[in-house]
């Protein structure tokens, strides 16, 4: 029988999976999660000696079931292939005290590759399958990585445009220039003089807006996401901890059954919550550490129930987790409601006008499974100074915002004997200023180009292809809009106008 995908905030709202990753988003505002939880079989006797490739065709198989076996195969195998610097894709190193689960070897170095490399495959599959011939235009706002993943994985990809907002001064150089210099016939980035949660609102209401959507289709367009917000990029991430763990048990550091934590840099609540329905399908994880930054509406919401955006917004060295509405934490909410629509859309309708909702004291209570803290500035450069001296091994700042946040809750808990797996989901040499900065002495007049050589001397890991293409790569994307301007930007892009008086 077809697992089918309901909204969460309208039950009746019911498509297959394949379905749900043309769209994005649900037609309702909301976002669509699985009636029920697949069984998958997790047999780690077995798995601890597979592929990441075989993992995640088990994974896929059972949340995407009405793809079949063939297009799974094939969606996996151009996936997962040479675009990887590593043979185990995703590769757990053993630190002192805890695991990092290596999530950016892929060609943006960045975690969002994992499911992003997936993604156009997944998508451009699906259209075969209804049978849709409309341009697909993938609609994305990004904190910084998420853009350029999208990016490199639908350039030039036959019947697909993609469109990148991304908050101008709230993402590393690195990252910046990384999207600006993004080649693709299909592909436009366009910088805005807000924040990322102001891009992410925005870019919401263009799905939402049916009067956009119906002239998209006059154009013979729909809108699709590449944010986590699309359960096309949410169910591959569920791969990497199953994945984590196998290769724990392989490894002999765990046996079969024995629980491991897992600490997860989190913003939009994406990875952390494919880590929660890794542990609904069967994965023995004790607790989920979610870890943020200064921006921490969501350690405030696990410690008090009250999830509140009226609060200052801070740009930090870990932008990508620079996020005070989590888009992804609407799932786990309906979920804490017993799937209940109309109390999720009502809480999410309270967000909108009061900025804050309150879940009731039953539904806190279904969150002991989550430790939540946050990490400041000076924790999460003593953390990359610690990590550098303690095993020679540099993490990026949101890694090390997961690894801070992991040792408070040991010293809260007295939990040191758990295996815990750290999500380590982007290369240091995204983030040069910050991670040399903890590391020695900066002038302040260094550029982030200059930094990553000395970062390569320091940290003896060869400079990624990723950074290194960047030197002297011109820029091709240099439209800076108001965020009032977005879908002006969006229909000027796409030749609206033009077609109109084509017609």
């Amino acid at each position: 029988m077809t697992l089918i995908y309901q909204s969460t905030r309208d039950k009746n709202n019911q498509v297959t999976a394949s379905q749900a990753i043309l769209q994005g988003l649900a037609t309702d505002g909301g976002l669509y999660v699985p009636s029920q939880i697949p069984s998958v079989a997790l047999d780690f006797g077995t798995l601890k000696n597979a592929t990441y490739q075989e993992v995640a065709t088990r994974v896929l198989s059972a949340f995407l079931d009405d793809y079949t076996k063939e297009e799974i195969a094939y969606c996996v195998e151009q996936a997962y292939d040479e675009k990887f610097d590593d043979a185990a894709i995703a590769p757990v190193v053993a630190l002192d005290g805890q695991y990092n689960l290596e999530l950016f070897h892929g060609n943006t170095i960045a975690f969002k590759d994992m499911a992003l490399s997936i993604l156009p495959y997944l998508m451009t599959t699906a259209a075969k399958k209804h049978g849709v011939d409309r341009e697909i235009v993938i609609l994305t706002a990004t904190s910084g990585d998420t853009g350029k993943a999208a990016m490199a994985g639908f350039a030039n990809v036959p019947g697909t445009k993609i469109i990148v907002f991304y908050p101008k001064d709230g993402v590393s150089k690195i990252q910046e220039r990384q999207m600006t210099t993004q080649v693709g016939d299909n592909v436009k980035v366009i910088a805005i003089d807000g924040n990322f949660d102001e891009a992410q609102t925005n870019v919401k209401a263009m799905f939402n807006d049916t009067s956009l959507r119906e002239e998209m289709f006059a154009h013979h367009k729909q809108f699709s996401s590449a944010n986590s917000m699309n359960i096309g990029r949410l169910v591959p991430q569920i791969t990497y901890y199953i994945y984590a763990y196998a290769q724990l048990v392989k490894k002999q550091v765990i046996k079969s059954g024995d629980k491991i934590n897992v600490s997860v840099p989190t913003g939009n609540f994406g990875n952390i919550l494919a880590a929660y329905y890794a542990k609904q399908i069967g994965l023995p994880i004790s607790k989920l550490i979610c870890a943020s930054n200064e921006n921490n509406v969501l350690t405030d919401f696990f410690h008090t129930g009250t999830y509140d955006k009226n609060r200052e917004f801070f740009v930090t060295s870990s932008p990508s987790m620079d996020i005070l509405v989590s888009s992804n934490l609407e799932r786990l909410i309906f979920h804490l409601t017993n799937d209940d629509d109309v109390k999720t859309a009502k809480l999410m309708q309270d967000l909108q006008t009061t900025g804050e909702y309150e879940i009731t004291p039953d539904m806190l209570a279904q969150l002991d499974g989550f430790y939540a803290d946050f990490a400041d500035e000076t924790e999460i450069s003593e953390r990359i100074l610690s990590a550098y001296e303690k095993d020679h091994y540099v993490e990026d700042p949101h890694t090390a915002v997961a690894s801070a946040v992991y040792q408070k809750y040991v010293a809260a808990t007295g939990d040191d004997k758990t295996p815990t797996v750290i999500a380590s989901t982007a290369s240091p040499y995204k983030f040069p200023k910050a991670v040399v900065g903890s590391l020695t002495e900066l002038t302040g007049q260094e550029d982030d180009f200059e930094l990553v050589e000395k970062l390569a001397d320091l940290s003896k890991v060869t400079l990624p292809k990723a950074v290194s293409d960047l030197f002297g790569a011109p820029v091709l994307h240099e439209t800076v809009v108001a965020c009032a301007d977005m879908q002006s930007a969006v229909e000027t892009y796409l030749e609206f106008d033009k077609d109109t008086k084509d017609l």
